[in-house]
């Protein structure tokens, strides 16, 4: 999450400042991001092992060469900013989920992962990122679902650890087949539920999905298929689920003015 300092920000906290990928093969991914939403790559102060991607000169993402013994599947991992990463540290353990990693120092700020209760992992950070466009109108994710056993129990959870009640700017809203998560009016987080621990297929299992504003989905899904990427489905309305070819899932979405 480094560059310079001039594109930092100090972001609001509990809500989604920036999202990850590690994979197997940097140069491989690297390729297959540009040819499905156009990414452009620079290194980072963590060096050129981990990557910042870009579009139209706005960070988007990062990703980074995974470390070797370490799991073989690639995932990618919403970070959420906070005021203060000891404490968000303590609240994930005090109510049964996993801290993984952390907090540790990184750059200019103290980083931790973790899992929820039911597995799903996600990232907290504390301290300047880069200056992230998050939505529609931005390159960076249109938004991120969260695919949960029980969608009232997450949101529970996630209010707790990020402090969401208070931070006026935060709602929650709750609809028939989702919960949104919304600040300033503009929904940050969508939560679902039905998600289970024991299917096959990865994408039914509870975890944090990432999802991708593109100007034509269509020809986006066309480029991810040749590239070497597959589509996993379900559809869902107008967007679309896809894998790349390091097993990394994310979604696409038409983008909206």
């Amino acid at each position: 999450m480094s560059a310079s300092a001039a594109e930092h920000v100090v972001p609001a906290p509990g809500v989604p400042c920036w999202v990850n990928l590690m994979v197997g093969d940097l140069p491989a991914a690297t390729a297959f991001y540009t040819a499905v939403l156009g990414w452009e790559f620079r290194s980072s102060l963590l060096g050129d092992q981990f990557l910042v991607a870009s579009q139209d000169g706005s960070p988007v993402a990062g990703i980074g060469a995974r470390r070797p013994g370490l799991a073989p599947a690639s995932v990618w991992t919403p970070y959420f900013a906070v005021r203060d990463a000891d404490v968000t540290a303590a609240r994930i353990k005090e109510r049964g989920a996993t801290l993984a990693v952390g907090p540790i120092a990184l750059g200019d700020g103290r980083a931790g992962l973790a899992a929820d209760r039911d597995g799903a992992a996600f990232g907290f950070w504390q301290g300047p990122t880069l200056a992230w466009v998050y939505g529609q109108a931005g390159a960076a994710p249109s938004r991120l679902d969260l695919r949960t056993r029980d969608a009232a129990e997450a949101t529970a959870f996630y209010a707790q650890v990020f402090g969401w009640a208070a931070e006026p700017e935060i709602a929650v809203a709750h609809h028939p087949d989702r919960i949104l998560v919304e600040r300033a009016g503009r929904a940050v987080v969508a939560l679902r539920g039905g998600a289970a621990h024991t299917s096959p297929e990865p994408l039914l299992r509870p975890r944090w999905l990432v999802n991708f504003a593109v100007d034509d989905v269509e020809r986006a899904v066309a480029a991810a298929l040749a590239a070497g990427g597959s589509s996993p489905g379900p559809e869902e309305g107008a967007s679309r689920t896809l894998r790349d070819p390091d097993g990394g899932l994310f979604s696409l979405s038409p983008r909206t003015p």
